[in-house]
């Protein structure tokens, strides 16, 4: 099998992975870095000039997975039953972001999609039921591609593919624990030849204390305070999956007396996904979510004037995109006014790239200035920052666990920070000394 990483910066970002196994030409993914605009923003596709994709997997629908979809529109596009209920409606809206974008920045390459291009798209995707063995039979030979569930966001799948007698297991994005609407993934015990795996938290350690339900509790508690004191709460959180996830959350917490009353504000896709989430949940059984959470929680949306580096003063919860705050994001703007009252909270519960403004964020020290400079805002850091261990992202010793049960001859590890990857190396070299362990160049050509 000949593999290339196509995402031209390596690391997290426009995710696509190239596959040449018994004739066929697979992608699995075709994202969009959310760091980078224009062409610098989608994979780099130059290695597959001349070839014709048979067909392109996609592992679930965060943008960094399915966002240059439009640069191959002869392939057919094969994903879960649920991902393929959300896909167009995320690529629509990225679309108007880019549209934004172009009128606001001048960015030449936008939109690098259109609604219209989005509406031809959806000729091409394809769902299946986790589970479902599909068949494909090519000139050459045959291959077999089956999902299984990954936990991480709703649709998110793991893909296993079988040619002859080689089984090829790819992660995706993965989360084990059980989520308040998603359960864990379930993967298939035993061997495969190679495996490729997710590394996003390779290089961070979770305490033993830091137990799901033990950062639940201290979210809770956190939020009492920063209300009970008259301040404000900021939880940026991603528009798919973790809005509804924490919406969700809140919900319990508020239903069992364990929320103290207070505004809740929300706004954007996150809410509109809402309404998805209810569908998928009712048909596929793959979610527990009920839009019902919406209206008891009494949901306000934005004011729609936020000004940058003024504090509302609402003495409410936030709850918003962008997860890692983005800049021209609401998250962004709200945290720019509530950052220099030391009354109120800004509370992460994912993953936040250290080169985002809440990656800078979380590294900055109390009382220093903090540049919020797409929205020329300078700010003390005076409001609490924090960090809940409440990532979508599987833990990495159970990460290490499955990789070294499946017995693979080459382990190829993707989607993670050079040092998340090579903990990972270092980990299963230790482990299994026997298994050829691949952390890909960008671009290059591998034989595995």
């Amino acid at each position: 099998m000949k593999l290339i990483d196509l995402n031209r910066d390596g690391g997290i970002g426009a995710n696509s992975l190239f596959l040449e196994l018994g004739g066929f030409n697979l992608l699995i993914d075709s994202g969009l870095h959310p760091k980078k605009a224009g062409r610098r923003a989608t994979p780099d596709f130059t290695p597959l000039r001349g070839k014709k994709l048979d067909l392109i997997i996609i592992t679930h629908c965060h943008l960094d997975h399915i966002g240059s979809l439009r640069e191959h529109p002869e392939a057919a596009v094969l994903m879960t039953t649920s991902s393929r209920m959300l896909i167009e409606r995320m690529l629509h809206n990225s679309a108007n972001v880019m549209l934004r974008q172009k009128e606001e920045e001048n960015i030449a390459d936008y939109p690098l999609f259109t609604h219209e291009e989005v509406e031809r798209c959806g000729k091409r995707l394809v769902g299946l039921n986790f589970g479902q063995a599909e068949h494909f039979r090519g000139n050459k030979s045959e291959i077999e591609i089956i999902f299984h569930p990954a936990g991480h966001v709703a649709g998110a799948a793991a893909v296993e593919i079988r040619h002859g007698q080689r089984g090829i297991f790819i992660t995706g994005d993965v989360m084990f624990e059980n989520q308040r609407t998603l359960n864990g993934a379930k993967f298939p015990t035993g061997h495969f030849d190679t495996l490729i795996t997710e590394t996003t938290r390779g290089n961070t350690e979770r305490a033993a204390e830091k137990s799901r339900g033990a950062e639940l509790a201290r979210l809770m508690t956190s939020i009492n305070n920063t209300i009970q004191r008259g301040g404000s709460f900021l939880l940026p959180v991603f528009a798919l999956g973790r809005m509804q996830e924490i919406l969700a959350v809140i919900h319990d917490a508020r239903h069992f007396r364990r929320l103290v009353d207070c505004p809740i504000y929300a706004s954007g896709l996150g809410l509109d996904l809402v309404d998805y989430f209810d569908d998928i949940s009712r048909k596929t059984k793959h979610l527990q979510f009920n839009r019902s959470i919406v209206k008891d929680l009494k949901i306000h949306p934005l004011p729609r004037k936020v000004i940058p580096g003024k504090d509302l003063e609402q003495n409410a919860l936030y709850v918003v995109s962008s997860g890692m705050l983005v800049e021209k994001t609401p998250s962004y703007t709200l945290a720019s006014g509530l950052l220099g009252n030391a009354k109120n909270t800004i509370g992460f519960v994912g993953y936040c790239d250290p080169d985002t403004p809440g990656g800078q964020l979380l590294l900055a020290n109390r009382g220093e200035p903090f540049l919020f400079e797409a929205v020329h805002v300078k700010s003390k850091v005076m409001a609490t920052v924090e960090r809940f261990e409440l990532s979508g992202h599987a833990d990495r010793h159970e990460l290490l666990q499955f990789a070294v049960q499946t017995g693979a001859r080459t382990i190829v590890l993707t989607h993670g920070d050079p040092a998340a990857r090579a903990w990972f190396a270092e980990q299963l070299a230790a482990a299994i000394p026997g298994t050829k362990v691949l952390d890909p160049i960008p671009l290059k050509t591998y034989q595995v």
